[in-house]
């Protein structure tokens, strides 16, 4: 059993156009996520998707969410720019903040990193290694030293992000290309893992290493503490000695 309290956020518009991708994802890539969360001892998981009010994230949900995992693709531009502001605000104030994939077109991703986070692409179900390149990270234990994704979109260098504050994994793909997949950083108070496999045509959130890293992800990017309006005016901790002159 986990405490902590997990939203993966999901379009929901491949799955209900494509039958391509509704035949590997027949409840939702959201569906499959959350199962393969479960399956490693985190249970207090809730879906949410694109069409629902307040594209599923009110702030009251929000609130009440210590880890968001986001899934996009097809729909970036549909996120309301209010739902970018409540997501952001949040990892601010703690919320760890998982995205995956194509997540690196998202709204909140390019606002929390301040970049254009573009990178090269190529769909032709290539083989990836992934290589673990800091074994000693939360997010790489039970992995091993690399594991491998059989078909896959190709994700390569440069990817425009700001340095990472920490990388653990790096891929290499059966074309030639190389790519920072597991990417580690903190903005405000809140953490975030940016994690590159996850193609809507590929079986890859059933992939049991896959489900591992996220669960990892989990763990690390979960709030230790709770910060509730550490900011603006305060009073002095000794107001009597504030207003005594420094001798």
């Amino acid at each position: 059993m986990s405490d902590i309290r997990v939203t993966v956020w999901n379009e929901f518009r491949h799955e209900k156009q494509h039958e391509a991708v509704r035949s590997v994802y027949p409840d939702g890539l959201h569906i499959a996520i959350a199962e393969g969360l479960k399956e490693h001892g985190i249970t207090n998981v809730r879906t949410a998707t694109l069409d629902e009010p307040d594209n599923g994230l009110p702030a009251e949900a929000l609130a009440e969410t210590d880890v968001l995992l986001w899934w996009g693709h097809m729909a970036h531009g549909d996120v309301a720019d209010a739902t970018v502001d409540r997501v952001q605000e949040r990892v601010l104030n703690g919320m760890g903040l998982i995205v995956l994939h194509s997540g690196h077109f998202s709204k909140p991703f390019r606002r929390l990193m301040g970049t254009s986070c573009s990178l090269r692409w190529r769909e032709a179900g290539e083989h990836e290694r992934v290589w673990v390149v800091k074994p000693s990270h939360p997010i790489a234990q039970g992995v091993g030293p690399y594991f491998e994704v059989p078909q896959v979109e190709m994700y390569g260098e440069h990817f425009d992000i700001p340095t990472p504050d920490d990388l653990v994994f790096i891929s290499w793909f059966q074309g030639g290309n190389v790519f920072r997949s597991g990417c580690c950083f903190h903005r405000g108070h809140g953490k975030i893992f940016y994690f590159r496999p996850g193609h809507e045509t590929h079986p890859i959130y059933y992939q049991k290493e896959i489900r591992q890293v996220l669960a990892n992800a989990v763990r690390w990017a979960a709030p230790a503490v709770s910060f509730e309006n550490p900011y603006g005016m305060q009073k002095a901790i000794n107001e009597k000695q504030a207003l005594e002159p420094i001798q």
